[in-house]
């Protein structure tokens, strides 16, 4: 029997968000029940998701390698919005890439309307840029699937920022193995949450497109500490680190080999105009939450808690 036809159309013309629990996935999911909008969820801890179950998100539970939970949630709904987790297992690549296939591959067996797909600046580049390197990969798995599809090309996330909290606090310093000078696009993950929402809420467009999403410009790490150092209203420098240096502080710091070695390889790509971003920045690819913003309202509280 076809699975297509095992399922009731509980979901009609619902959005489907596979990552409900993490920052920009419960920030869309909020934006769009707050916009009326259907929403089915995929969890597997229904608990963490009670309170959208509240606002009347359908919840599926399970995991996104699961094709079953993915034959679930996406009969008969409107559209997907798909973002890769994080790199958290060995197999990363071929993990990432397989629920991908397997998400794309229902989206066309249930005839799911529209698919937008979170992927990274860098992500054209495929091999050699770390964790991004599988989302060349999960953006052709979707685009050969679905007729239209919204690639988000998102910047350098601002909250990466605080992985250094605890060195502004102690040291007065940011470390990273990345050239002072190099601009790069830093962007708000609620400017990311906002610009999904958006894109959801648009029932004009069609066809493939890739759409970046840049913040309000692209910023140095020597730009950064000059920022945090008025804001945050202490002085913060930016100290570029060799890569073995870099590794042996994530290690230090309890990160499996396997993952600091994959962010080596991000690291590595940067200066190699790699993980440059494929798309202008344009008006529509501009977003509005500043890094003096983020400082602000973000990273100066967990300062002050930090430094009692």
């Amino acid at each position: 029997m076809s699975l297509v036809a095992s399922f009731p159309s509980e979901n009609a013309m619902s959005i489907v968000i596979n990552t409900p629990n993490g920052t920009i996935g419960r920030s869309l999911a909020e934006k769009l029940l707050a916009a009326g909008k259907a929403l089915t969820v995929i969890s597997r801890s229904p608990d963490k998701v009670a309170e959208l179950a509240k606002r009347g998100a359908r919840v599926v539970e399970g995991s996104i390698d699961e094709q079953p939970v993915l034959e679930r949630a996406l009969a008969g709904a409107e559209a997907l919005f798909w973002l890769t987790p994080p790199a958290g297992r060995p197999d990363y690549h071929a993990w990432a890439a397989q629920a991908a296939r397997s998400a794309a591959q229902a989206v066309k067996a249930h005839g799911v309307g529209r698919v937008v797909v979170l992927s990274s600046v860098g992500a054209q580049s495929g091999p050699g840029t770390g964790p991004v390197s599988v989302l060349k990969d999960v953006e052709e798995a979707f685009l050969a699937a679905s007729p239209n599809v919204t690639v988000l090309r998102p910047g350098f996330f601002m909250e990466n920022i605080l992985r250094s909290l605890d060195t502004i606090v102690k040291a007065g310093a940011i470390f990273q193995p990345i050239p002072g000078a190099k601009r790069v696009p830093m962007v708000a993950s609620e400017d990311i949450a906002a610009k999904a929402a958006e894109v959801f809420l648009d029932a004009k467009w069609k066809g493939h497109r890739y759409l970046g999403v840049h913040g309000p410009q692209d910023l140095s790490h020597l730009d950064v500490a000059e920022i945090l150092s008025r804001e945050l209203g202490q002085p913060v420098r930016y100290t570029e680190v060799t890569l073995e240096q870099a590794r042996q502080g994530m290690l230090g710091a309890g990160m499996p080999a396997f993952l600091a070695d994959l962010f080596l390889e991000m690291y590595q790509a940067i200066p190699e105009g790699r993980m440059d971003p494929a798309e202008p920045r344009t008006a529509e690819t501009t977003t509005p939450t500043t890094m003096a913003h983020f400082a602000q309202q973000v990273l100066r509280p967990k300062v002050a808690a930090l430094a009692r």
